[in-house]
């Protein structure tokens, strides 16, 4: 039994002492994230703080019917200061549209970008507001 202890003790010790710097380790996985999707594909701080945003997401989709295929950007933005996005939200998705499309090198393949604010009320967080806008990757 207490050499059990003692075993459990020197894990423990040994994995807490540990001298990773999680920051590198999350800049290596989104360069992998980018080397797979493409140059761009992580949105840039330029965007996080253009509505002071807590959360930055972006999904692809791509799906086809009737012979038609409709290939769309989904830009997601959490928790943004509800002072600049209450004055012209349209005109922040419209430029955040516009930031994104300008970094991403596979943006051309895509026909639509639609942005979206999300705001979670912080006391619950089951509350939840959006807004969304949708644009054409040819207006940009």
């Amino acid at each position: 039994m207490r050499n059990r202890f003692f075993v459990f003790f020197l894990l423990i010790a040994s994995l807490s002492s540990c001298s990773c710097e999680p920051e590198n380790i999350a800049k290596f996985a989104f360069k992998g994230m980018e080397a797979m999707m493409g140059k761009g594909f992580m949105p840039s701080d330029e965007i996080r703080m253009l509505g002071d945003f807590e959360g930055v997401n972006v999904n692809l989709s791509k799906s086809t019917s009737d012979d038609t295929t409709t290939s769309t950007i989904y830009l997601k933005l959490e928790n943004g200061d509800p002072l600049i996005l209450g004055n012209q939200p349209e005109v922040l998705a419209r430029k955040c549209a516009e930031l994104y499309l300008r970094d991403f090198e596979k943006a051309e393949d895509y026909q639509q970008i639609t942005v979206q604010f999300i705001q979670t009320d912080p006391t619950n967080p089951e509350n939840v507001a959006m807004q969304e806008y949708v644009f054409e990757t040819k207006d940009f």
